[in-house]
């Protein structure tokens, strides 16, 4: 599935409006760009968004993080997924929060953290992979590494950070079920140049039924 990564509702607009665009992820820097508070973005977004809409809880502490899921479970309902960090303290909170509520582990940088967001009950392990590239050299291997220890399982990856299409069509192929990007490169996936000759060819030689 393909997710919009924004929280300004506009873009929510015009990627749900596109008809195959599934959910939205947020964060909190993206959060931080709404014009909007945190729970007014949340709840407006919720309205539009066809499916599942993430937010990453923001306290440090096993308790505070607990607290912040409930509450975000509040704001958002059942579209609710929570995008808990890949820590000791973060997979104890996703171990008590999962059973109640969609949880993924997200900036996963390890199989190894694959596998304990498995265990804890995540429902997505979540890869940066344009950031992994540039910090340990292959963020498409760390994905099929990740596919590799996740096979069977019912966690399933979802790759961020994505900075082109190229770059999202190759997280598919190394084995993310799921991708998030920005509006700009949602509708960079919609076009290419041969593409766009190809109609111009067909409209100007072509013949096709009369509304």
């Amino acid at each position: 599935m393909i997710y919009l990564d924004s929280a300004v509702i506009n873009d929510a607009i015009a990627a749900i409006n596109s008809g195959w665009v599934k959910g939205i992820t947020t964060n909190p820097t993206l959060l931080a760009k709404s014009e909007l508070s945190p729970e007014e973005t949340l709840k407006e977004l919720a309205k539009i968004c066809p499916g599942e809409l993430y937010y990453q809880l923001m306290q440090n502490d096993l308790e505070n993080m607990i607290a912040e899921g409930r509450k975000a479970f509040e704001i958002i309902g059942e579209k609710t997924v929570l995008k808990i960090p890949a820590t000791e303290v973060g997979f104890k909170a996703v171990a008590k929060l999962s059973p109640d509520i969609a949880c993924s582990v997200t900036a996963i940088y390890s199989p190894a953290q694959a596998v304990v967001a498995k265990e804890a009950g995540a429902k997505y392990a979540i890869a940066y992979v344009n950031r992994a590239t540039r910090l340990l050299g292959d963020g498409l291997a760390l994905v099929e590494d990740m596919s590799a220890v996740l096979e069977g399982s019912n966690t399933k990856i979802l790759a961020a950070s994505l900075k082109s299409p190229e770059e999202a069509a190759y997280a598919f192929m190394a084995g993310a079920t799921h991708i998030t990007v920005p509006l700009s490169i949602l509708q960079q996936m919609t076009t290419h140049d041969l593409s766009e000759q190809t109609v111009v060819e067909f409209s100007k030689n072509g013949a096709g039924i009369d509304l």
